[in-house]
């Protein structure tokens, strides 16, 4: 029997930054307690790789002022940072996702369970390269300390959530799928900030928890 139930008019079309995970149901019981020694070598390069992504931003503001545009290559490279930062939180205390080990790639990893993707806008607003990474994105940034308790992606809430994931699993063997939703969900809302406020895109993020794997995604564009 077809269902009478109408669609839902929450539904939307996912936007230019798009962060997907693969749930886990049992990662190991005790490799989290030792992740944060496992993870060193990505903390090295990392805090190299944002040094890097700084730099390159305020080259990219110069450009977009100028041309309206973000130069393909520098653009690439400060996703493919954003990309990897995920890829490590989502292994380590982030979200204690998976215990596969994170590549050491700017590149998406196809295989690998944490993605995030974003897309490069032809033209961007000269004048909004001005005033959204310091006053258009303040609302959102405070959501954004609140919820992550940094400009990346561990802190706060999602590093308590992690914690508690993991200690759930020392004790069941089972990572709670209603925790672990959320947990993503939180990951996605930061991810779409720092995009905004680092010009990646002018798309202002939505003050919308888009909880799971992936971002939902309508049948047809809301009007």
């Amino acid at each position: 029997m077809a269902s009478s139930v109408p669609p839902s008019p929450h539904k939307h079309l996912a936007g230019p930054v798009r962060l997907r995970a693969e749930y886990d149901p049992a990662p190991s019981r005790w490799l989290w307690l030792v992740k944060w020694v496992l993870a060193i070598p990505h903390y090295l390069v990392l805090a190299f790789l944002w040094i890097a992504f700084f730099l390159v931003t305020v080259v990219a503001f110069v450009n977009i002022l100028i041309t309206a545009r973000y130069p393909r290559a520098l653009f690439e490279f400060n996703v493919g940072v954003l990309r990897w930062t995920w890829r490590v939180e989502y292994y380590s205390y982030g979200v204690l996702g998976t215990d596969r080990y994170p590549p050491f790639s700017l590149r998406d990893v196809p295989d690998y369970p944490a993605h995030l993707e974003i897309d490069r806008p032809e033209r961007l607003s000269r004048g909004l390269v001005l005033v959204k990474w310091w006053l258009l994105v303040l609302p959102q940034l405070a959501v954004l300390f609140l919820i992550t308790g940094t400009y990346r992606f561990n802190g706060g809430l999602t590093g308590l959530l992690a914690v508690y994931a993991g200690v759930v699993l020392l004790f069941r063997g089972h990572y709670p799928r209603d925790m672990y939703d959320l947990n993503v969900g939180l990951h996605r809302w930061g991810a779409r900030v720092v995009a905004y406020g680092t010009l990646l895109t002018d798309v202002y993020p939505p003050f919308r928890l888009d909880q799971g794997e992936r971002e939902p995604v309508a049948d047809e564009p809301l009007p």
